[in-house]
């Protein structure tokens, strides 16, 4: 059985891990979490800017970060990456693929340009870094990977076709990619968060006030989830919290996709 510490602020001592689409929202704020907790982070994404202001606020918090410049969809690139975090450190302990791209868009009227570009970055993405990560990982004989996806992937949605199809495919993965690495003692989870104040979704998906109303009043708990929240999902997959934990999707969405009943109490009525 794997002894852990309940002394969360060095939960991640001497660990090393990398978070994609790190430098805003969720991603910045797992790399956060991770580097309170004692661990390095090293956070991914294609804006240097975004990064670099990522890295400050750690380092400014007192922990240990550092930027990596690349596209998720450059499977070399990943893997080069990868590779010289790893010879820097000597160890990679947890991924978090968090990377993703989305729009609405009515199925009819999504061009395969656009459908390659979602499934490019959520799929082919997930499995790159995965794949990079994994060749250490396993020969370690330790790591855990955390896929950031979303409830759709398994209810659907209209207008998110190709979000909903390629997260659907990272569940897929993961649980495929738990058989085969349990063993190893790679654990693969993935995390459903539900909306999320974050500048990236919030953009896409509940741009304008009444699509903001809309999205909310579709969340039992009656409100958006901080990233911070989130955070705290992802390090407890990330854990040794969590060390029998494989394979499964932990939904973190104020009961979102449960979905409202369509019955009302008559006496809440005005």
């Amino acid at each position: 059985m794997t002894q852990f510490t309940l002394d969360l602020s060095t939960e991640f001592a001497g660990r090393v891990a990398l978070v994609t689409g790190g430098g805003s929202g969720i991603g910045r704020a797992v790399a956060e979490r991770w580097a309170r907790a004692g661990g390095t982070v090293a956070v991914l994404g294609r804006r240097q800017e975004a990064l670099d202001e990522t890295v400050r606020r750690i380092v400014d918090a007192g922990g240990q970060a550092e930027a990596v410049v690349c596209d998720v969809r450059d499977h070399a690139g990943v893997a080069a990456a990868v590779d010289a975090l790893v010879d820097t450190h000597g160890r990679i302990d947890a991924l978090v693929n968090n990377a993703a791209g989305n729009f609405v868009v009515p199925s009819e009227d999504l061009s395969p340009g656009g459908w390659k570009a979602v499934t490019d970055i959520v799929l082919n993405g997930t499995y790159y870094c995965t794949h990079a990560v994994a060749r250490h990982m396993l020969a370690q004989g330790s790591g855990s990977i955390v896929n950031v996806i979303a409830s759709y992937a398994w209810h659907g949605h209209p207008g998110t076709v190709h979000s909903a199809a390629a997260k659907g495919g990272v569940v897929a993965m993961a649980r495929t990619l738990a058989v085969e690495w349990g063993g190893r003692g790679v654990r693969v989870n993935c995390l459903a968060p539900g909306p999320t104040e974050t500048e990236g979704a919030g953009a896409a998906l509940w741009g304008d006030p009444q699509a903001r109303r809309e999205v909310l009043a579709s969340v039992p708990a009656n409100r958006f989830a901080a990233p911070e929240e989130i955070a705290e999902s992802a390090a407890f997959l990330l854990g040794d919290r969590a060390g029998y934990v494989t394979g499964e999707v932990l939904v973190v969405d104020g009961g979102q996709w449960l979905g409202k009943s369509v019955y009302t109490d008559s006496s809440k009525r005005t």
